[in-house]
């Protein structure tokens, strides 16, 4: 199972890595290594023929997935649909769900999960332009 690793942490930040997708292997969840408050990330691999071990379901988090490579079936409840690199999943409350990789290559996936209805102002609207040094 691939470990995240802390990298750093600042005030107003916190940087971690999981290493390389390609050999990434295992689930491995995010908020404790950057203190999120907003959100759960994890990053998850399924090999060939797996799927994962359980259904499951939230009460109040709605859960987005980002296929970042192989191939595979995604049930929600009792729909069953295929996914694949660059699919994006939403699936809402209260609803079972789970995934399999179909392809020979392993399944590699983000999960993202936050409180159903609570995104407010995004993007632009949430954002401000400021004037700084561009240090980089």
């Amino acid at each position: 199972m691939t470990e995240i690793k802390v990298l750093g942490k600042g005030d107003k930040f916190a940087h971690a890595t999981v290493g390389s997708l390609r050999t990434f292997e295992g689930k491995q969840f995010v908020k404790d290594a950057t203190g999120a408050t907003s959100c759960e990330i994890s990053f998850g691999t399924l090999p060939s023929g797996a799927s994962v071990p359980f259904f499951h379901s939230h009460k109040d988090n709605e859960e987005n997935y980002i296929i970042l490579s192989g191939a595979g079936k995604f049930q929600v409840n009792d729909e069953v649909f295929d996914i694949a690199e660059g699919s994006v999943i939403r699936v809402a409350t209260n609803c079972d769900r789970n995934l399999k990789c179909t392809s020979s290559e392993p399944m590699t996936y983000i999960c993202i999960q936050a409180k159903e209805g609570s995104l407010g102002n995004y993007t632009i609207s949430d954002a401000e332009i400021n004037e700084r040094e561009n240090l980089l």
